[in-house]
Formats: structure tokens, sequence, C-alpha cells
């Protein structure tokens, strides 16, 4: 797809739907209101006329730490709009944290969410670039600002910046699973091909569905689930401020009965675990379930459709992507694999020296596609090894099979070899999954009296099931006959949970720090 030099994302996927008669439809339904695209054009302009009002000029930052509410997407596309670049923040982190990107970022202004608040609060005063703080969801203290009372006061229209496809549209900060986030810089085209090639092409997604992602808005599985997927085909989108535990995703798939449902797999398997997760307490319009963040364990997928109804279709994404390139579909399912490549994205399995590997064999992902980060922020070295040209080194190792479907093998520094052979941990968690006593699984290398490396395996039991006696010994057989008699786990601890990043992977560095 070829875009106008001059192309501002906003016009594309807010301004439009205007003129196309969607005016009254409903864009954003929050637990408070509903927002129509003809308001959140007006309101998306009014945070744009925000912009001039407060001296903040074009191509300078402004931090978004705010929850999924109506909020988010009028603060986003308006800062787009007066091509102010949205850096959107995790919720989740720490006040260390939010003082490193909020300095790394060198943001004028911040929009907080004010439950939020508290968090950040204590750093304000020390930070040299911020000079405007304005508070969503209540009336802020005395060194606040209400984004809404602001708002009123702008004009509901305003001249969209004539900004370039090419041009850094918004940031993303990394999960920061090994150290601090890194700031990936997206540019304005990005939104629509990811919208187009995965969540048309892909997916399916259409101008009736109703899309509900538990995944939240910060992130970039999120962004594109609830804002520009829907907003691409006109759809409407179901946004929850709260943590999605599995009573607040059925009630709202209940009360909303929405088409879509995006999750990611610790989130699928809590929501088996959940005594009351039953069809009936589901949406009966439910025809597409989507999963990413780490890879789906296919006992996990199958016994979801079994209790559900419908199939969850994996694939894998990541920030510096900005969504999935490798993805099920509807028609195109193979459990316990990511799926194929999406149309549009090239994939590369490579060995260390960087050649291709054949069917059946470990490789490193590279993939290739138009909606690939121009780079992270002030970290030459990691942009150089990480976007190598027009491909992208995904730090995921994988094998591919005849039909052309991807199987997770782990990420490259957590594989390991046992006995000359390579062990992927996911292959060994997605058997322990499969025992009816195991709600999630991590496994790590462990050197033995020997110094010799084996399996060890950290295990959180479903609700109301016991270690008991023989259950450590039952769960090693279970692995030999479902994985392979060599990768079974040596030894097994079990956790009341497992070390995981604020988007919910799992963190196995740590588990290994103290294996």
């Amino acid at each position: 797809m070829s875009y106008p030099r001059i192309y501002n994302a906003a016009a594309d996927l807010v301004d439009r739907h205007a003129a196309v008669g969607r005016a009254a439809k409903a864009a954003f339904i929050d637990p408070y209101e509903t927002l129509s695209y003809s308001e959140l054009m007006a309101r998306s302009s009014r945070m744009a006329n925000l912009m001039t009002t407060y001296g903040i000029p074009r191509e300078s930052r402004v931090a978004l730490l705010l929850l999924d509410t109506v909020d988010f997407p009028v603060a986003f596309w308006g800062a787009i709009k007066a091509g102010v670049v949205p850096v959107c923040l995790n919720t989740l982190l720490t006040t260390e944290q939010y003082t490193y990107i909020l300095g790394d970022s060198r943001a004028k202004a911040l929009f907080v969410s004010l439950p939020l608040l508290p968090v950040v609060q204590p750093v304000l005063g020390q930070l040299p670039f911020l000079r405007h703080v304005f508070v969503s969801g209540g009336e802020p203290p005395a060194f606040g600002l209400s984004f809404r009372g602001e708002l009123g006061f702008q004009r509901p229209d305003a001249q969209i910046a004539d900004t370039c496809a090419d041009e850094t549209a918004f940031w993303l900060y990394s999960s920061g699973s090994t150290g601090m986030p890194k700031g990936v810089r997206h540019v304005h085209s990005s939104p629509m091909e990811t919208a187009r090639l995965t969540g048309r092409g892909c997916l399916g997604m259409r101008e009736d569905d109703v899309v509900y992602s538990a995944a939240k808005l910060f992130f970039a599985y999120g962004l594109g689930n609830a804002m520009t997927f829907p907003l691409s085909v006109g759809a409407t989108a179901i946004l929850r401020p709260e943590r999605p535990t599995p009573e607040l995703v059925f009630a709202t798939l209940r009360q909303y009965q929405p088409t879509f449902f995006f999750g990611v797999p610790t989130l699928y398997a809590a929501m088996l675990a959940y005594p009351q997760g039953t069809p009936e307490n589901s949406a009966r319009r439910l025809r597409i379930c989507v999963s990413a963040g780490e890879a789906l364990p296919a006992e996990v997928g199958k016994a979801f459709r079994d209790r559900v109804g419908v199939d969850i279709l994996d694939g894998l994404g990541s920030t510096e992507m900005l969504h999935q390139y490798v993805c099920n579909s509807p028609g195109a399912l193979k459990y316990g694999t990511s799926g194929r490549a999406v149309p549009g994205y090239e994939i590369r399995l490579v060995d260390e020296k960087g050649n291709d590997v054949a069917d059946g064999e470990v490789g490193e992902m590279l993939v290739r596609g138009p909606s690939a980060a121009e780079g992270y922020w002030n970290q030459r070295e990691k942009s150089r090894t990480t976007f190598e040209g027009g491909w992208t080194r995904s730090g995921d190792k994988y094998i591919r099979d005849r039909d052309g479907f991807y199987t997770y093998q782990g990420r490259t520094d957590d594989m390991f070899k046992v006995s000359g052979i390579w062990v992927s941990p996911f292959e060994v968690e997605s058997a322990l999954v499969g025992h009816d006593a195991v709600l999630e699984a991590a496994v790590v290398p462990k050197q033995d009296a020997d110094g010799l490396v084996k399996p060890k395996a950290f295990i959180v039991l479903k609700p109301g099931k016991n270690v008991g006696n023989g259950l450590p010994e039952e769960l090693k057989e279970h692995v030999k006959a479902k994985a392979g008699a060599w990768k079974y786990p040596r030894w097994i601890e079990f956790v009341e949970g497992l070390p995981k990043t604020a988007t919910g992977k799992i963190q196995r560095y740590k588990l290994r720090e103290g294996a």
C-alpha cells in the first residue's frame, strides 16, 4: 500500500469516518460513557488545540499514563493531529521506571489518570523538561490541570498537521524484561498497515464487529486490538480500566456481547480455571478469540474451545513491529503453533551464522514488513543489532513445518541443550500445562552435581489442587510421555506465582538466577 508523502494517521483513522456516514456510531464504550465517531473527532481536535494553547510544538513528546477509558484515544489521536508525539506508558511500572522514561523521552506534558498519579507525583518536580500535568478522571491536585476541563475551553475543530507518512507519529516503550525499557518510534503509516494486514487480512475484522481487548492500550498488542484495528474499519471497541480478572472478563463479555476478544495465554488459562467461566456467562456473538504476548499452549487453546465454543487464534508480534506478523487465522489454524506469516510480511529463520535453516530446524526469526519501527530512541548500538537493513531480529527461536506454520521454541537466550540436544522451555512448559493440576509453568536450565545442564520447572497449581506425595513424579512422567524422555524436569519447585513483565511475559532470567 502506498501513502502520499503528506499523511497524518489521525486523518485516516479518525476524521475520515464522518464523511462515510459513521458520525453517530459508537467508536469507544467505557464503563462511564459512549464516545461516537463524531465526538472522537471533535474531542481529538480539542486536544490538538490544547497543544497550541500550552505551547507544545510539533515533534515534541507528551506522555500518556492513562487507564483504558475514552480519554486515551482522545489524547493519543489529538496529539497526532497536532504533529505532537504521544508516548504511551505502561500503567504498571514503578516510580523509578517512570522517572527514567519521562526523563528519557523529555516529555513536555504528562496526561495521567487520577488513580495513577500517586506513583509519579513524588518525582514530577525533578523533571526539567516536564511543563504541564493534565489529570484524567477526577479533580486534580493544586499543581495539576483537569484534562476534561481544559478540553472544554478549546475549539472542536482543528487544522490537522501536514505530517509526513514516514515521520514519527508515536512512541511505545518496550517491556524491559532485561533492563530499563527502550523507546520504540513508529511512523504515521504503520498503524494502518497493521490494521490492513493483520486486523483485516489475517483476522477478518469488519465494520459490524464489537471488540474487547483485555490487553491494554499502552502496549503494541492492545493498541492494535482496541484502537487501530476497529478504527480502520469503523467498528466499536469496549474499554475497561480495571485489571482483567476472569470474573471481570466474563462479566464484560456477557454485558457487551463483543464479537472479538483479545487476551494473553495466562488470562485464558485463568479463565479456564474460573468456575463460572461457562458459555452462558460469555458472549453469544463471540466469533474470534486471539492470543499473543507469549506462545499459547495447545492444551489451553483446545480446552477453551471445548468450554466456550470458540477457537483461540494464537500469533506472534512485537513492540518493534507494532503488532502480529505471524498468526493463525479462521481458515488456517494449527494449535501449538503461532501460525503462518501474515501476508505482507516476510519471515526468515537463521542459524548463529545468519544462514537460513531448513524446515524442521531451529532458527532465530527475522521479519521484514511495512510496520517496522524506525529504531530505538538514543540507543544506537541496540538499534543496529535489532534493525538490520529491512530485517528486524525478533529474538525468538522457531521451527517452521512444511505447511508454513511456525512453532515457538523460546527466546534466543532461553534455549539450552540436554545431552547435546536443544530443549525448548516452551515445549516442556506446554506439556506441564497439559496436566490437570497445573495452571502455569516455567522451565529454566540448572546444573546438576556433575555440572551437566538439565531442566528445572517452576509450577503454579490450579486452585484447589495440592502437591501430594506423588505429584512431582507424576508430572515428570507426564512430560516424558508428551515431550520426550530427556526433556523432563529433574527438579520441580511449586510456587505461588511466576515473575512477569507488566505485559504478562514470564521473566525466565529471574528464575535462572535462583535456580
